[in-house]
């Protein structure tokens, strides 16, 4: 459990409100478990953690005790984080694909580790208006991923460049997940920092970051 420890030092957010999950595979029914309060759940401690949770209410309490927003991790580990506000759902998963080998690997790795938990999800794969053709292949290949692990998939073409259009984007159709890369957790918490609790702000909505 030592690795527990030393990777979870690298967080800016206090480690007592962030839980370990030790799953290649997380089991059914991990969303209904987090939105029900429970903690880490260990499949496999010996391989280290595959996921840090957060309850999103406690994260931002400790986010507005700031001057100013900051980054959730001072240095961003490999390890995925998951952030939930009232619930914890994976009705409907919006993926953001910007086209770079890192952003399809770590949308690969989460359907690999959410897959016995998003086969009824609806998904939205939203990816740049333009790809260069060497990474047509890449792209098609994702989406033909994501349609195979879940229930409906749709493949938009926009260009955001900012995580504010993503999180706008997922309150107005409802989306209950937005997988995105931690390259974009700053943006992120300056956009928690500033809505939370306002007039736009969507209760609803998790966000899962990751390399």
């Amino acid at each position: 459990m030592q690795v527990k420890t030393e990777r979870l030092e690298n967080f800016a957010v206090p480690e007592a409100i962030i839980s370990s999950h030790y799953c290649e595979k997380l089991p059914p029914g991990f969303s209904g478990h987090l939105s029900k309060g429970g903690k880490g759940i260990i499949c496999s401690p010996e391989q280290g953690p595959t996921l840090f949770s957060a309850h999103l209410p406690k994260v931002l309490d400790w986010l507005h005790g700031l001057d100013m927003p900051r980054a959730l991790e001072n240095v961003p580990c490999k390890i995925p984080v998951l952030l939930f506000d009232k619930e914890m759902s994976t009705d409907s998963i919006l993926f953001h694909y910007d086209g770079t080998p890192g952003s399809a690997k770590l949308i690969k790795n989460f359907i690999e580790l959410f897959s016995e938990n998003i086969k009824g999800s609806k998904a939205t794969i939203i990816s740049p208006s333009f790809i260069p053709r060497s990474k047509l292949k890449e792209e098609q290949e994702l989406v033909q991923l994501v349609s195979n692990a879940t229930s409906e998939t749709s493949f938009i073409k926009f260009n955001f460049n900012r995580i504010g259009d993503f999180w706008s984007y997922a309150g107005k159709h409802q989306c209950t997940l937005l997988v995105t890369s931690k390259n974009y957790q700053s943006d992120l918490a300056k956009v928690l920092f500033h809505f939370y609790k306002g007039g736009m702000w969507y209760d609803r909505l998790s966000f899962y970051l990751s390399f």
